[in-house]
């Protein structure tokens, strides 16, 4: 059985409408990042390419200085915080029923993100998810290291113990950097999903087992992947 299920949150089961650069607009705004300019124009153009990454870790690249780049995170979690609380942010259609048809089958389904844990908490009462799964990781969950490292699907699988081998995990998200993160634990099934950041030929190339229009999708993939296993 592929009983634990690690999903992405961002682009995956919540859309947020390009919120993510509204936000990084504003921080880089208090860093004075003027608009209209090469460097706002080249700054985006990195956050676009690196969605699904641990935002700190892109605010390093940015801005290099460690204390510039806390500054930036600080504004960057602020400003989306505020445009959550705004009601800016809703399920990705079909996003709720497939988690709780999950779990209804005994599954454990782990909510994952790259931003900060008030953010995320911020996202989950927004949504009314507070208690939608069994756990919710960020990166400071894992140790410090969002995607596209392993480590929050690993602390998913040792924080919840449901299953016994990698392999009988299923990872989805929207982005590269969510694939590579599958990969690299060793997830049996690394499923992108085209609703967010990154389209068909980049989330293949980075590692994806399976491309679906949107995680609504998964139940019906895992089911099928389990039926085929056990008929070989």
């Amino acid at each position: 059985m592929l009983n634990l299920i690690v999903l992405d949150m961002a682009g995956t089961t919540v859309a947020d409408g390009g919120l993510v650069e509204q936000a990084f607009a504003a921080a880089a705004g208090r860093l004075g990042v003027e608009p209209g300019s090469a460097d706002h124009a080249e700054k985006l153009a990195h956050v676009r390419a690196t969605m699904g990454e641990s935002k700190i870790t892109v605010f390093r690249h940015l801005f290099g200085e460690e204390t510039l780049a806390q500054r930036a995170n600080t504004a960057f979690e602020e400003a989306y915080g505020e445009l959550v609380d705004g009601g800016r942010i809703a399920p990705v259609p079909g996003a709720r029923e497939a988690i709780e048809h999950l779990t209804a089958q005994g599954r454990t389904v782990v909510l994952s993100t790259g931003f900060a844990r008030t953010t995320q908490d911020a996202i989950l009462a927004a949504l009314g998810w507070q208690d939608l799964v069994t756990l919710t990781l960020c990166p400071a969950d894992a140790g410090g290291r969002g995607r596209p490292y392993p480590d929050m699907v690993l602390a998913a699988l040792l924080r919840t113990g449901a299953v016994d081998d990698v392999r009988r995990t299923v990872v989805a998200g929207d982005t590269s950097y969510d694939m590579l993160s599958g990969v690299r634990a060793g997830a049996g099934i690394v499923a992108g999903v085209l609703t967010g950041a990154h389209d068909r030929d980049r989330l293949t190339r980075s590692g994806a087992t399976h491309v679906l229009g949107s995680v609504a999708e998964l139940p019906g993939l895992i089911e099928r992947a389990e039926t085929a296993r056990a008929g070989a």
